[in-house]
């Protein structure tokens, strides 16, 4: 089963229906769903969406979107070598080179963001969702 790792913007796209966007992430988790892959995100990402989406949801709501995202999606943990590898590298996002080094570091075959640009320098291929959609239709 292939592994790709989501970044924190296809989370959000998915969860707070952000259009246009919204359609080809959830087609993504549906994929998921019907485990036809298998979808990763950092802990970081879960950090970040949960304070995002709390600027305008109660919290025990967002804590429920949350528990329902983590059935969909594997947690990955962000260690010291991750750190480590992040602040040493040339990104020059900090969030983005933590999200590169635990997808490299757990053996993601792909990253699916909608900042392609962030990840120019990537080892593994870059994909948007309805890139990625596309490629699997074929």
């Amino acid at each position: 089963m292939r592994k790709i790792f989501i970044d924190t913007n296809i989370i959000l796209d998915l969860l707070a229906y952000r259009m246009p966007f919204y359609t080809d992430a959830a087609e993504l988790f549906s994929l998921a769903d019907k485990k036809k892959l298998t979808l990763s995100i950092s802990s970081l990402c879960l950090a970040d969406t949960h304070y995002i989406l709390s600027k305008q949801n109660p919290e025990m709501e967002v804590r429920k979107i949350l528990r329902n995202l983590k059935v969909l999606v594997n947690v990955l943990s962000l260690d010291d070598k991750i750190t480590d590898l992040a602040l040493n590298s040339e990104f020059h996002d900090f969030e983005d080179a933590i999200q590169y080094y635990t997808a490299i570091e757990n053996e993601q075959e792909l990253i699916i963001t909608r900042n392609q640009s962030d990840f120019k320098d990537s080892k593994i291929p870059i994909m948007t969702a309805g890139e990625f959609i596309k490629s699997i239709e074929k």
